[in-house]
């Protein structure tokens, strides 16, 4: 067995409020390729999570040649129709599974600011927590807590489980954890929310001054 996690890139989002549809060709289209500080968004959260997982794939629908230039294996949704996220937490388990690993590690691509240590808070809260599911979750004065269901460390173990889940109807990510048990590990929001995401045209406007704000 693999010591350190997969990680699986989860990208199949319809990005209907940043004007499209992320299944589509068009580059204009797919949240992850759009220009984010001189690098796509999708090539800032790879370099990312590379170093902190053992291997990495890309789950996205539509033409997967649209992402050849990162060198990825691209996985499509094994449930047919838009299934979201959780569809494509399964399509990196069946891949997890095939690489010999007992664990997969999600992120999102429109979240490129995750910290760099996720995948290790992630497996030592694991380690001190009797369930089998992680989520990452980000503490501020305001808000409170709030978890990031796209984020987590998943087990390969519970993948049929998943895949009969899914195959009920159930679509929320946060729902189906809690059902199979999920506990928290926390970051702290010290000048943004690591797990700012980007949705809107504002959003990514906010995210290039974040990073000429560090450049500084």
């Amino acid at each position: 067995m693999l010591q350190k996690p997969v990680g699986i890139i989860l990208a199949g989002g319809l990005a209907r409020r940043m004007g499209g549809a992320s299944g589509g060709a068009s580059k204009a289209l797919d949240k992850g390729l759009l220009e984010l500080g001189g690098q796509t968004m999708l090539g800032r959260v790879m370099a990312r999570l590379q170093p902190q997982v053992h291997s990495l794939a890309l789950s996205a629908n539509g033409d997967p040649q649209r992402f050849s230039e990162f060198a990825l294996e691209v996985l499509g949704d094994s449930i047919k129709g838009y299934a979201g996220p959780l569809a494509g937490i399964l399509s990196g388990l069946d891949w997890g599974a095939k690489q010999g690993a007992t664990h997969v590690v999600s992120v999102a691509v429109d979240t490129p600011f995750f910290p760099e240590n996720l995948v290790s808070a992630l497996q030592e809260t694991g380690q001190r927590c009797p369930k089998p599911i992680v989520l990452a979750a980000s503490c501020d004065d305001k808000k409170g807590m709030m978890r990031h269901p796209t984020f987590g460390l998943w087990p390969v173990a519970l993948r049929e489980d998943l895949r009969l889940a899914l195959s009920g109807g159930v679509r929320k990510v946060l729902q189906w954890a809690e059902e199979k048990g999920c506990c928290s590990a926390e970051f702290e929001t010290l000048a943004y929310d690591p797990f700012f995401n980007i949705n809107t045209t504002d959003d990514l406007l906010l995210a290039k001054q974040i990073i000429r704000a560090e450049k500084q």
